[in-house]
């Protein structure tokens, strides 16, 4: 990562949240106390930010610096408001179209999707807090930039996101194998939402029980899956021919 996406330091940290900076993920050390060390963890969960407890080898890995038991990775891209990001496209559009994420996990992949939903004029990605593939250098380089034109949301549960969604409107769809329907049997020119898995577990069935229609890619070989970003995109181009038709 870039020096510049990392901060290292209890009071550094403590300081960069307070400053609302964009934390993708605190890393602290097991075992670590202290006063400093309480008023961190007291903004960590007031602001409900991500963080794991590492043994120290983890954060001298992560770096050289002095880092004193918490190092802090920033997100080199402004997060959207979830709801607001809905509202003011609902207002913009009769036909938006939204991506979810459940639990992808691999950076580059997050990176090829994000470079194929700017290619397809996709309005929103929206990802979860915990488990969700940061944005890191690697993510921008393999979006070929396109993580800084794509609005990018994070919610506390996909689930929920699939509420609000439906509550305005909008149809969604999840791509899983888990079905007999074909992806070109769906009707994409309405307002839609897409759901993508994790690369190894695919979509939770939690999530499945919540979706409108569910939608498979016809698969003619011996080999049962796709990559996940190549998956994505199959999808995301079939909303495309079916808008210009």
């Amino acid at each position: 990562m870039q020096k510049s996406e990392q901060i290292y330091g209890i009071r550094a940290v403590i300081e960069a949240i307070n400053s609302d900076s964009s934390i993708d993920k605190i890393y602290i050390q097991k075992g670590l106390g202290g006063m400093l060390y309480k008023e961190l963890e007291s903004l960590i969960k007031e602001k409900g930010l991500v963080y794991s407890y590492v043994p120290v080898e983890k954060l001298n890995r992560l770096t050289r610096n002095n880092h004193q038991g918490v190092v802090g990775h920033i997100s080199p891209i402004e997060f959207a408001v979830f709801e607001e990001l809905v509202e003011l496209t609902l207002e913009s559009k009769k036909a938006p179209l939204f991506l979810l994420l459940d639990q992808l996990s691999d950076v580059r992949n997050f990176g090829a999707i994000i470079r194929t939903a700017e290619c397809t004029q996709v309005d929103g990605i929206i990802i979860q807090k915990k488990g969700a593939a940061p944005v890191t250098e690697d993510t921008i380089k393999t979006s070929a930039g396109a993580a800084f034109k794509v609005p990018i949301a994070k919610v506390d549960h996909i689930r929920d996101a699939i509420y609000y969604l439906q509550s305005a409107g909008i149809n969604v769809v999840a791509a899983t194998e888990k079905t007999q329907k074909s992806l070109y049997d769906i009707n994409f020119k309405i307002p839609m939402a897409i759901v993508m898995g994790s690369e190894q577990r695919g979509i939770s069935p939690a999530i499945l029980k919540t979706v409108d229609d569910k939608g498979k890619i016809p698969l003619l070989g011996d080999i049962e899956s796709l990559n996940v970003s190549v998956a994505c995109a199959i999808f995301l181009y079939e909303v495309v021919r079916q808008r210009l038709l």
